[in-house]
């Protein structure tokens, strides 16, 4: 059996956390094997499930510039006093650099650097995100990326041109994620939405996420349609500030606030339509589940269009304004729903598949070294 170290800052239910569980849980355990090493001391939701899946999970000072060099040293005495990891797979974009460079002079002969984001814009951050990735390249032996746009940010365009880069595909469990009209009426009796038009979202409660434009496309929707409520699940910094815009904008009842929940699938039968207003992202693994379930979808053009697995994905400026997010959402809001399994299949996005495609990746790469 192969053990994978894999480099993570935490393990809740965030985008990259969820993609690696879903691969996770659909590899051969008997073959390979996932062990966590993380930067929080917090307990991650998905902790108690690894442990039962056989994982083992290591805890480390976080990566802050204060603390590089004590992360540094306690990285070195840390592979090592575990010469059994063949295979690393760092999850850490461009901090990736400082444990994979490490593990280079530590003699660790794969080490995977996989890319989950795109970041835009700039703030303090930005200049230590620019310095490490591009000292990245010469200590990954694989590239890894969720879409050639976060491949590009952090490896980028020649090697992206060079063939140097894998797209891994935030793939999902196509059985969880299908339509069912009993789970939807189910769930929307629990969640006493009645008949509303209920307008959803998943994500982290962050900036990023843009989750208070939302507020204000379920305020501008409510002139026209006053039956309609705004399902968010997730969790973050951001809960408080975006509740007191709720309360400013006179739709603090018509927000849901479920947090963050271990069966998202569930939820997703509940809504009518699913929204997406990141400012940014490296592909967004909740729009392949909602595409799943056949919701039409509706995200900041920001997003890659490659994410539009089933057509039914609409890219609309942040700029042109919650009104006309509102009036498109409107006109298509009662499309008829299908489950497009065949074309996640296709477009490679079905867990079954695309697990067993990595678990051979790593058991091939291991017996090659």
């Amino acid at each position: 059996m192969e053990r994978v170290l894999n480099l993570i800052t935490s393990l809740d239910r965030g985008g990259a956390e969820t993609m690696i569980m879903n691969y996770y849980r659909h590899m051969d355990r008997t073959k390979v094997q996932f062990d966590f090493l993380v930067n929080r001391e917090q307990i991650g939701a998905y902790e108690d499930e690894i442990r039962s899946l056989g994982g083992r999970i290591y805890r480390m000072g976080p990566m802050y510039p204060g603390q590089f060099n004590k992360y540094k040293k306690d990285f070195r005495n840390f592979l090592r006093s575990r010469p059994e990891y063949k295979i690393i797979h760092s999850h850490l974009e461009e901090r990736s650099y400082f444990p994979l460079r490490i593990a280079k002079e530590e003699g660790v002969p794969i080490r995977i650097a996989h890319a989950h984001n795109v970041y835009r814009g700039f703030n303090a951050k930005t200049i230590f995100r620019d310095y490490f990735r591009f000292r990245l390249p010469p200590y990954p032996t694989h590239k890894f990326a969720c879409s050639t746009e976060a491949a590009i940010w952090l490896y980028g365009h020649n090697a992206l041109e060079r063939n140097e880069i894998s797209i891994i595909n935030n793939a999902i469990d196509t059985n969880i994620y299908t339509f069912s009209l009993k789970k939807r009426i189910e769930m929307r009796k629990k969640l006493n939405l009645g008949e509303s038009l209920v307008l959803g979202n998943v994500g982290r409660l962050a900036v990023q996420k843009n989750q208070q434009f939302l507020i204000d496309v379920l305020a501008c929707i409510k002139k026209t349609n006053p039956n309609t409520k705004l399902l968010i699940l997730g969790e973050g910094q951001l809960e408080k500030d975006l509740r007191g815009r709720a309360t400013s904008k006179g739709v603090a009842d018509d927000v849901i606030f479920p947090g963050s929940v271990p069966n998202v699938a569930d939820y997703l039968q509940a809504m009518d339509v699913f929204l997406f207003p990141s400012l940014f992202e490296g592909l967004g693994i909740s729009l392949i589940e909602a595409q799943a379930m056949g919701l039409p979808s509706f995200a900041s053009d920001t997003i890659t269009r490659s994410v539009n697995i089933s057509g039914q994905v609409r890219f609309l400026p942040l700029q042109s304004g919650a009104e006309s997010w509102a009036t498109e959402i409107l006109h298509h809001s009662h499309e008829e729903r299908f489950s497009p399994k065949n074309m996640l299949t296709q477009h490679h996005y079905d867990i079954a598949n695309e697990a067993l495609k990595l678990q051979r990746f790593y058991l091939k790469a291991a017996n090659n070294d």
